[in-house]
């Protein structure tokens, strides 16, 4: 658990800050407008990059490619689970009239709109988790070029 535990506080923080965004569009009543949602892609990103950054200078001598890949996916994985929980929680039990003005902007023909827009809000949690943390590996990993000898 000792090298999953750096992954899990990030993940959390991430969810947090997805929370708190989500809340506010909310409050301005922009939270049925789903290009708003691009936002969350910028948060997870930032998320899983500091995770991956602080690992990998808490750990230097442990750190490789698998190593900083899972803790992004770690971190990507805790914030949207927690996120999905609470949108979840959110669309049925505190404002139970959002789904209904989410599928009438979006999906009028479906019969359970309710477990496609969790679905989906899991779906594109996880699918930005391993995308961003696939492209900062890159940023990451050690360099397998061969250093130029200076004259």
């Amino acid at each position: 658990m000792g090298h999953y535990s750096l992954p899990i506080r990030f993940g959390i923080a991430t969810s947090g800050c997805l929370i708190a965004y989500f809340l506010i569009l909310s409050l301005l009543e922009l939270h049925t407008n789903v290009f708003f949602s691009l936002f969350n892609g910028v948060i997870t990103g930032f998320g899983i990059y500091e995770a991956i950054k602080y690992y990998r200078l808490k750990n230097p001598e442990s750190f490789g490619y698998a190593t900083g890949f899972v803790a992004g996916v770690v971190t990507g994985t805790v914030a949207t689970l927690v996120f999905t929980l609470f949108f979840a929680f959110y669309a049925t039990e505190l404002n139970t009239s959002f789904l209904r003005e989410l599928s009438s902007a979006y999906a009028k023909d479906y019969q359970n709109f309710e477990g496609i827009v969790f679905f989906t809000v899991a779906i594109m949690g996880f699918t930005t988790t391993l995308v961003l943390t696939l492209s900062f590996m890159q940023l990451f990993k050690a360099s397998n070029n061969l250093k130029k000898k200076t004259i």
